[in-house]
């Protein structure tokens, strides 16, 4: 059992509220939805407030859990402030790409903390390359991933889903959230080019990638 902050509590207990708000209140999710018709017409707000609604329990399940296992390690090392700078500077660059990628296409739609939870886990990860991430469907002894490993792969498959449209996922939003945490966790921890530039260097493979094709016209 984690220990968790008084910060991350807040953050999950305000994620459970409005999500749980936005299911049993239609005009509500619709009023605070990540939508680029919306954001277009001006209503900035729905860039920040679509991070906290959900389209499900399961949903809303997935990035807590997901938060929980990842957000101490953030805070352990950089802060309470460093932190929420993090969680929320990678919920807003996740939601930029998403207007980005996706700016003439006026009724597309996204809500989710998915980006500010995948900038945390880059964190992470940045400040943990080594530590192995294992998953509950794999034998635990046999198949944890390291850190910088799962990163790499997270990203490349981001790129692939942004390209291919693939599923009902807000890909564009996980790679800017990843990006977010990436640039911000190393302006908060320099040090860390000291101790693990490889690392840094592997895990902005994916980044370059994205910037290339995007140049090359690709996506």
């Amino acid at each position: 059992m984690l220990n968790l902050d008084v910060v991350v509590i807040v953050i999950i207990l305000a994620n459970v509220l409005i999500s749980l708000k936005g299911l049993n209140d239609f005009s509500f999710f619709e009023r605070y939805k990540f939508n680029i018709g919306g954001i277009r017409r001006g209503e900035q707000l729905r860039m920040l407030a679509s991070g906290f609604l959900h389209v499900d329990i399961m949903h809303l399940f997935f990035n807590m859990f997901t938060l929980y296992f990842f957000a101490p390690d953030v805070i352990e090392n950089l802060g309470n402030v460093q932190f929420l700078i993090i969680y929320f500077g990678s919920l807003l660059l996740g939601n930029l790409f998403s207007l980005f990628f996706h700016k003439d296409e006026y009724h597309y739609s996204a809500v989710g903390a998915s980006g500010a939870v995948s900038g945390v886990l880059y964190s992470s990860i940045l400040i943990f390359p080594e530590k192995k991430l294992y998953f509950a469907f794999l034998p635990f002894e046999n198949f944890g991933i390291k850190g910088y490993l799962f990163g790499v792969a997270y990203l490349l498959y981001s790129i692939y889903g942004m390209k291919n449209r693939t599923g009902n996922i807000g890909h564009d939003a996980h790679f800017g959230g990843a990006v977010g945490g990436y640039i911000i966790t190393l302006i908060f921890a320099p040090f860390l080019f000291k101790e693990n530039l490889l690392m840094i260097g592997l895990l902005a493979i994916p980044i370059i990638i994205l910037f290339v094709m995007q140049r090359l016209g690709k996506l």
